[in-house]
């Protein structure tokens, strides 16, 4: 008896010192995750909480693009750039909430999926254009701008993933900030042909053939 309690005291230092290197590792993993400006979850770790939203029928899929984000930049200095993401950062998440999942693509770049639990995408994106281009808390009011969305309904589009959503969710982000109008659901038309929700010529892009389908 005293031996198994002499082998188990030597063990447990073991025991121990192998629960803190998880933890460690977990945050660790946690932290890659994680966008470092804005805290957001990163490209991959969007696409795979993203992944498994979409298996609800009422997903939205959000494609979101700050328009003159360069300017902001060029005029008040990368400071205030920084801040424009964060804040785009955390209103999107806010109202997202958390039964959905917001993510940092790249650049001024955002993707969301949101559960529309009343069949309210419209009003409520509506809302959050409007929350986007609000003035940044504790800088110059002038340092805002609007942010271009555009979005998709997954159960519009059965057969798409979430590569193709985002495509779609792309082109119509693109048409509302061409037009001007800030918020474009996808609809009936064209799908230009894109990688990974790229149109051709934006950066991280290469031409396929021709995809044809429903879009805005």
């Amino acid at each position: 008896m005293s031996t198994l309690l002499g082998a188990l005291a030597a063990a447990a230092p073991l025991v121990t010192g192998w629960a803190v290197h998880v933890r460690w590792l977990g945050m660790r993993l946690h932290v890659a995750r994680r966008d470092p400006l804005t805290g957001l979850r990163t490209r991959d770790a969007f696409t795979h909480r993203a992944t498994a939203l979409l298996k609800d029928p009422r997903a939205v899929v959000i494609l979101a693009d700050v328009d003159r984000f360069k300017q902001i930049n060029d005029t008040y200095g990368h400071a205030a750039g920084d801040a424009l993401l964060k804040a785009t950062a955390d209103r999107l998440a806010h109202h997202v909430g958390r039964k959905g999942v917001a993510g940092r693509l790249g650049g001024d770049e955002f993707a969301a999926v949101l559960i529309d639990e009343n069949g309210a995408a419209a009003d409520l994106l509506a809302l959050l254009h409007g929350i986007l281009a609000r003035p940044v808390d504790d800088q110059s009011p002038d340092v805002h701008t609007t942010v271009s969305l555009g979005w998709v309904r997954a159960a519009d589009f059965p057969r798409d993933d979430l590569s193709g959503l985002l495509r779609r969710a792309d082109e119509s982000m693109y048409a509302a900030k061409q037009a001007r109008s800030g918020l474009k659901r996808a609809g009936l038309g064209r799908l230009f042909a894109t990688v990974a929700g790229r149109r051709s010529g934006r950066h991280g892009a290469r031409m396929t053939a021709p995809v044809m389908g429903v879009a805005a």
